[in-house]
């Protein structure tokens, strides 16, 4: 039996759009198991991490992170819009969302659902903290329309927040962050990494 990778993202993360497929493809490869876990970010881990919202970091921080984004972009080549329309953008409903998703139909939805938003906000442009546009990802990827009801239950809502908590207790301080047997692989460049500690 495969092992299990922890998958700590914020739904509006550049970085875990561009490390998402590669993460389906490693799981489906070595025949791990993946536990889907949106975090709060900004709003819980953040604070405890030391780390800052884009816009209150240095311009240097700024500047070289769009650097980055276009070599990835171009290296993996993964469609990135640099400046979506809607970003900075809230991602408390779309992580409930995922979340509901895995309750409801399980880790392959809860992927689906991730990848679906994902794209939305970075190659497509559309805003993932509006409530139709989330109906319509459900639409194309054929999940219940039921769902985005469900992800405004008490359950997920608890959830969200377990997730958020395991993720500062597991030392992650960034996201994507990938944790296997306890170790933590931050960034989607550590992808490498965690194929190895999957295949081990």
């Amino acid at each position: 039996m495969g092992r299990t990778v922890d998958y700590y993202f914020a739904p509006q993360s550049p970085w875990a759009y561009l490390g998402h497929q590669r993460l389906a493809d490693i799981v489906q490869r070595t025949g791990a198991t993946v536990r889907v876990m949106p975090i709060d970010l900004g709003g819980k881990v953040f604070p405890i991490s030391g780390g800052l919202p884009l816009g209150q970091r240095a311009p240097q921080r700024q500047a070289y992170r769009l650097v980055e984004l276009q070599r990835f972009s171009q290296h993996l080549n993964v469609p990135l819009t640099m400046k979506p329309r809607y970003f900075p953008v809230a991602g408390d409903d779309a992580a409930r969302l995922i979340i509901a998703a895995d309750l409801d139909l399980g880790s392959a939805a809860a992927m689906a659902m991730t990848g679906a938003i994902l794209t939305a906000c970075w190659a497509q442009e559309r805003n993932m903290a509006d409530e139709q546009v989330l109906a319509e990802l459900l639409l194309e990827q054929n999940l219940p329309a039921s769902l985005l009801a469900q992800s405004q239950n008490q359950a997920v809502q608890e959830r969200y927040e377990a997730c958020t908590q395991a993720a500062i207790d597991a030392a992650v301080f960034g996201a994507p962050s990938y944790v296997v047997d306890g170790e933590v692989f931050w960034g989607q460049d550590r992808l490498d990494f965690v194929e190895r500690a999957l295949a081990r």
